[in-house]
């Protein structure tokens, strides 16, 4: 079981990347945390989520007045 923005996905072994990609979320747009820990992009092809992970997905917004 994989924890991810809250939410308990019954997978493993899956690719952060590929996860991305089957959600639809641009990486260009995100800061990932992995236990805690932020992610660098350049790692997110070669990140494997594995059972027990934790993982919070933030999406930069803009604006401003």
């Amino acid at each position: 079981m994989i924890r991810i923005n809250g939410v308990n996905i019954d997978k493993n072994e899956l690719s952060l990347m590929q996860y991305l990609e089957e959600n639809s979320i641009m990486p260009q747009r995100i800061a990932v945390e992995l236990n805690e820990e932020i992610l660098p992009k350049a790692s997110y092809n070669s990140t494997i989520l594995k059972d027990g992970d934790v993982v919070e997905i933030v999406n930069f917004v803009g604006g401003g007045c």
